[in-house]
């Protein structure tokens, strides 16, 4: 199966493991390899399982849409996707909100900076320093992490600003409230490069691929009141932090006390349960500025809809919100419990069921890419399936489970990613 994928696949195409492993099937937090191998699935494809593997309800959703009528694009009235729309409008804060559906993150962000583009008359455009936005032109052309742009060119001009990383960085000793303070000082600055007026800035609430960093809780508030002085937009980008993954909100906004919700708000990856879904979220004047025809072929399928309405009940009648608070806090506090010994570990962060374990070489502050690539490997020996990320050159654990985790299931993942952790330090330590 490797080399038919090489033979096909683009070679840019990455995949984990020194064997790569192929999965068959899974049940609630739990997958299974063409081998037979079972792991706890630590990583929920890219934190895109937010429910659990094989939901009965999801399943059923699909299968009876799918019995009625599978494709209509959205030229013609689909009650799912209103539904849909409905809920989302009424859950994302966002006053007399519109509803756009699209097949995923990337084209949800891209949606948002078409809208945020035409909305201001300026190509202008504010990203966070380690952000990522997707793999579309528009999108690499915000993405802030040099490891996920294969190109600088971009139909954007894109200033960059201080504040997604907390740990790291020339404002890293500062206190949250000087930190914060010097972030608005950069962005005030950085407002005075541009011409005219900046469209919007982009900015995930804790950075995904960047390896769950953030800066303090209200600092987008902060930047929100720099923004409106200037009439520019903000977009949160929640593909990963929405549907209350981070455990304390719903929305990764809401931790920063905005006084009010951000212009646009895009989501994707857990709304579907693996479904494709994405979308924007947008005042009406906002969404309504484009004065040209535009449709989504596969955005709002009848099927696809369906599952994201089976599965958002699911998640609102389990509390999985609530599930994520409680067990990622007993997550993070063994992981952090089992850190302590390790030099390997230079932080254990995160909120809720998005965890981040950042490494570096034993005994130094030095980043290490080599004991996260260790980490990984003999976690998966150990039967748990984690994720990576952080800028090139580092070495972060990624964390995030279905948000329907056990205690019982946090434990042993904990326990077997403290294994992994205490291997890779000593074949560390030994080569050195």
């Amino acid at each position: 199966m490797l080399g038919r994928h090489r033979a096909v696949l683009p070679d840019w195409l990455a995949l984990y493991y020194e064997r790569p492993i192929e999965l068959t099937h899974g049940e609630g937090r739990f997958v299974w390899d063409a081998e037979g191998n079972r792991y706890l699935d630590f990583f929920g494809g890219i934190l895109t399982t937010m429910t659990a593997h094989a939901l009965p309800e999801v399943a059923r959703a699909v299968a009876e849409q799918a019995g009625r009528i599978l494709h209509s694009s959205t030229l013609y009235l689909n009650r799912p996707m209103v539904e849909l729309a409905e809920r989302i409008a009424a859950l994302s804060g966002i006053p007399d909100a519109r509803v756009f559906f699209t097949t995923s993150g990337t084209e949800a962000n891209d949606t948002a900076l078409l809208l945020a583009t035409a909305y201001r008359g300026s190509n202008q455009v504010l990203a966070m320093r380690n952000g990522y936005h997707g793999r579309s032109f528009s999108t690499v052309g915000v993405t802030g992490n040099s490891g996920w742009a294969p190109t600088s060119l971009s139909p954007l001009r894109t200033l960059y600003v201080h504040g997604g990383v907390r740990g790291r960085g020339p404002f890293a000793e500062l206190d949250d409230a000087g930190f914060t303070a010097a972030c608005v000082a950069d962005l005030r600055d950085l407002l005075t490069q541009t011409r005219g007026g900046v469209a919007a800035l982009i900015a995930e609430p804790i950075q995904g691929v960047g390896g769950f960093t953030s800066g303090p809780d209200g600092l987008f508030a902060a930047f929100r009141e720099v923004l409106a002085e200037h009439g520019a937009l903000w977009i949160s980008d929640e593909v990963q932090t929405g549907w209350g993954r981070t455990g304390d909100h719903f929305w990764g906004w809401q931790a920063h006390g905005a006084n009010g919700p951000p212009d646009l708000l895009t989501f994707a990856k857990g709304i579907g349960n693996g479904m494709s879904v994405g979308g924007v979220v947008a005042r009406a004047e906002v969404m309504n500025c484009l004065d040209a025809h535009s449709i989504s072929t596969f955005g709002g399928s009848p099927v696809t809809m369906s599952a994201a309405l089976a599965n958002l009940a699911y998640l609102q009648e389990h509390d999985l919100q609530g599930n994520a608070r409680r067990v990622g806090g007993l997550l993070i506090e063994r992981l952090r419990a089992t850190a302590a010994g390790l030099s390997v570990v230079r932080e254990v962060r995160g909120r809720g069921l998005m965890i981040g374990v950042e490494l570096v070489a034993p005994g130094t502050d030095e980043p290490s890419p080599e004991a996260a690539a260790l980490v990984l490997e003999a976690a998966r020996e150990g039967g748990v399936l984690l994720g990576r990320g952080g800028p090139p050159g580092t070495g972060v654990l990624r964390v995030a489970p279905p948000l329907s985790l056990t205690v019982t299931e946090a434990e042993q993942g904990a326990e077997v990613l403290g294994r992994a952790l205490a291997t890779a330090e000593s074949r560390l330590r030994g080569s050195s």
